[in-house]
């Protein structure tokens, strides 16, 4: 009788999950998400006009946020915001009358 050997290859367990490069398609996709008639941010541009120029602009945006996205690093303008609270409707002491802008 031959003896078969236990043989376990080790478990790897990583806390990073693998994430690809934002596609282009995936790009375009959030692109078309966007809401118009909203704020610009501190850079000044608004949605409409990155949905409006076309592809050129679109390109060269996405070109940009795989910079940043292999960097894996942030300008510091981009992690700051204003927050404003701003009232909807009903009850100006309840605080789910209002909804949060971002400038």
């Amino acid at each position: 009788m031959h003896a078969v050997n236990d043989v376990r290859w080790p478990e790897r367990h990583t806390t990073e999950q693998q994430v690809t490069d934002p596609n282009a398609l995936e790009f375009e996709l959030a692109i078309g998400k966007l809401k118009s008639h909203t704020s610009s941010g501190i850079d000044k541009i608004l949605t409409e006009l990155i949905v409006a120029e076309g592809r050129t602009i679109r390109h060269e945006i996405h070109k940009i946020v795989i910079s940043l996205w292999n960097k894996e690093e942030l300008p510091e303008e981009w992690k700051e915001s204003i927050l404003v609270p701003l009232y909807k409707k009903g009850d100006k002491r309840d605080c789910s009358n209002y909804r949060a802008c971002h400038f």
